[in-house]
C-alpha cells in the first residue's frame, strides 16, 4: 500500500471516530488490535473509545501532523475539549482543556492492528494548576 493510500484510510478512520460511527469501526480496525502493547481486540477498542466519547462529551480528533511509511502511520492529534470527570487520572471536572496525543499505528491487511499512544498528561496537568 502507498503512503497516500494509507493515508486515505487513517484519515478516514478519524472521520469515522468522530461521527461515533461504531457499526463501521471494523473497517478501519483489525479484529486482534492491540493497544500500547496489550491484546484488547476489536471490541475491547471499541468500549475504549465509547468510553472516550461519555468522558468527553465534546472529543473531537484533529489530525495536526501525520506522516506515513507503510505500513505505520505516525500521528499527532490535537483535543480541545471539556471533560466531565476525572480525565487520565487528573481532576478535570468541566474545565476546557487543549493537549496533544503522539500516536503510532500499524497496519495489517488494511485496518489497524497495534497502537501505541502517549498522550500529554503534563500539559493538561499545567492548565489546571493555572486556574
Amino acid at each position: 500500500m502507498s503512503s497516500a493510500g494509507l493515508s486515505e484510510i487513517y484519515r478516514g478512520y478519524i472521520a469515522c471516530l468522530n461521527r461515533q460511527d461504531w457499526a463501521n469501526l471494523a473497517d478501519f480496525v483489525h479484529d486482534d488490535i492491540s493497544y500500547n502493547g496489550n491484546y484488547i481486540g476489536l471490541l475491547g477498542y471499541r468500549e475504549m473509545l465509547e468510553g472516550d466519547f461519555r468522558a468527553i462529551p465534546d472529543l473531537h480528533f484533529d489530525i495536526g501532523l501525520l506522516v506515513c511509511e507503510p505500513p505505520r502511520v505516525a500521528s499527532r492529534l490535537r483535543f480541545d475539549c471539556t471533560p466531565k470527570g476525572m480525565l487520565f487520572g487528573l481532576p478535570v471536572n468541566g474545565k476546557r482543556v487543549q493537549f496533544s496525543e503522539n500516536v503510532f499505528y500499524e497496519f495489517l491487511q488494511g485496518r489497524i492492528h497495534d497502537v501505541w499512544s502517549v498522550i500529554e498528561k503534563a500539559a493538561i496537568s499545567a492548565q489546571l494548576e493555572r486556574r
